[in-house]
């Protein structure tokens, strides 16, 4: 079993700032990228941000500059500093890991829960 649990969502004015925080536990033997992608309402789930093993770094186009994703490999963990949000931001932001589990070696896609972002203009 696999496990994503996000942490650092909530409610912030338009201009602030909020860290997001993601660990991975379980039956890991690797993970490959690990992500953010965010939901609005009545809106498809997009990518936000990923980032490999190595710390190659991808981001869409609509948060460049504003938000930094890293990683703590150690402890299988993945960050998101949002900086300078906006209204626009608003949704629910998901966790993703793309990771081999330890027996069976099995690649695969897991998700956290969500955590709500809300930015009051």
């Amino acid at each position: 079993q696999v496990q994503l649990v996000e942490s650092g969502g909530g409610l912030v004015q338009a201009g602030g700032s909020l860290r997001l925080s993601c660990a991975a536990s379980g039956s890991i033997f690797s993970i490959n990228a690990m992500g953010w992608y965010r939901q609005a309402p009545g809106k498809q789930r997009e990518l936000v941000t990923t980032i490999t093993n190595t710390g190659n770094t991808n981001y869409a186009d609509s948060v460049k500059g504003r938000f930094t994703i890293s990683r703590d490999n150690a402890k299988n963990t993945v960050y998101l500093q949002m900086n300078s949000l906006k209204p626009e931001d608003t949704a629910i932001y998901y966790c993703n890991a793309n990771l081999y589990t330890h027996l069976p070696r099995r690649a695969g896609d897991y998700w956290g829960q969500g955590t709500q972002v809300t930015v009051s203009s």
